[in-house]
């Protein structure tokens, strides 16, 4: 969710510099919104990274004779 405010704040100070010719307000908002872009494709590579190693725990737990059965 902070990835979108930053998102909508780079295009607020955007707008704003345009409305207002002030080219550093518009170099701000560009900033905040390449920050959000950023942001957004850390958060989908850890994701992946998550999944993998997920998965990799899981075929090891499958291997080892661990895979969440029950031993009561």
């Amino acid at each position: 969710m902070a990835e979108h405010i930053d998102e909508a704040k780079g295009r607020t100070k955007e707008a704003a510099g345009d409305l207002t010719d002030d080219e550093k307000l518009k170099r701000e908002g560009k900033i905040d919104r390449a920050v959000s872009s950023v942001k957004d494709k850390v958060h989908d590579a850890a994701d992946a990274v998550s999944e993998k190693v997920d998965e990799a725990a899981d075929k090891v737990k499958e291997k080892a004779g661990t895979g969440g059965d029950s031993h009561d």
